[in-house]
């Protein structure tokens, strides 16, 4: 009897998620993950700046659309992700495991990604009602101060842990009204194209996220520097990458957090991405 040859499997390419489509690298350029004993997983797509400044072009394009929904509306959307997300668990344990996470660390990241989704859905049309304020003032006006979304925000996602990362510094930004393109984990990226897939399917508009995958030492100037970006959310603990990324920043006055850990849930996280507008009305007329 022939012996059976032996089955190669088919490597996916993941591939960019720009603007709600999946599109290769314009660069053709690509790089291999593999896990721990050398076992190619994928071949990931390596963006250029010419992708980055397509979905920053894409997220511009959503924000307006995005930040005047109801804050009801964004909660919603944001706890639909988690029911997709709840669903395809097993698939984002078993990608999480392929890249050397334990099991138990695995299942229990996949969670905390979940219920940080469903916390700021939760928040979503709460927030405004906790941190805007009725001031105080010497004359006859009522005096207001709101908050408002600060526009398209750049996140820098940590290495690890590479789903919660995205998921901890992406939802606040959202909830809050704002559009974002997201680096994600270079070594470590196949979840944030499998969270592109559950975006896709929710009913989140296209260009509201934008997940790359690549080199930070390539993008991290263009994230700093790009004048449509308004706020840059850094997420490591590099001095020189953080002094690169506030000397950038300075050209126009963009708004820096740095992310030191992505764990805790806190709605003060939703406050970092937001202006606070100030209305002055006279008593009355």
């Amino acid at each position: 009897m022939k012996k059976p040859v032996e089955r190669i499997p088919v490597q996916k390419t993941y591939k960019l998620y720009i603007g709600g489509a999946f599109p290769r690298t314009e660069s053709g350029r690509f790089y291999k993950v593999e896990d721990g004993r050398g076992k190619l997983l994928a071949n990931m797509c390596q963006a250029s700046r010419k992708d980055f400044r397509n979905a920053v072009v894409a997220a511009r394009k959503a924000f307006s659309d995005w930040a005047g929904r109801s804050a009801y509306n964004r909660g919603q959307i944001l706890y639909r992700v988690a029911e997709i997300l709840e669903t395809r668990r097993d698939q984002f344990i078993a990608e999480l495991k392929s890249q050397g996470l334990p099991i138990a660390a695995a299942r229990d990241e996949v969670d905390q990604s979940i219920e940080q989704l469903v916390y700021y859905a939760g928040w979503a049309d709460k927030y405004q009602q906790i941190f805007s304020t009725v001031n105080p003032v010497s004359s006859s006006h009522f005096n207001f101060s709101i908050l408002e979304p600060t526009g398209v925000a750049g996140i820098l996602a940590p290495a690890t842990p590479s789903l919660l990362g995205i998921v901890a510094t992406m939802a606040p930004v959202v909830c809050g009204g704002n559009s974002c393109v997201v680096l994600a984990s270079e070594t470590k990226p196949l979840c944030s194209i499998t969270l592109a897939e559950v975006l896709e399917t929710s009913d989140f508009p296209a260009g509201v996220v934008n997940i790359l995958t690549g080199t930070r030492s390539e993008l991290l100037e263009q994230f700093a520097t790009h004048m449509d970006i308004n706020a840059i959310v850094y997420c490591g603990d590099d001095a020189a990458e953080l002094r690169v990324v506030q000397e950038g920043a300075s050209l126009n006055v963009k708004r820096v957090v740095h992310c030191t850990d992505t764990t805790p849930t806190d709605p003060y996280r939703i406050l970092e991405a937001q202006e606070v507008k100030t209305t002055w009305h006279p008593i009355g007329a």
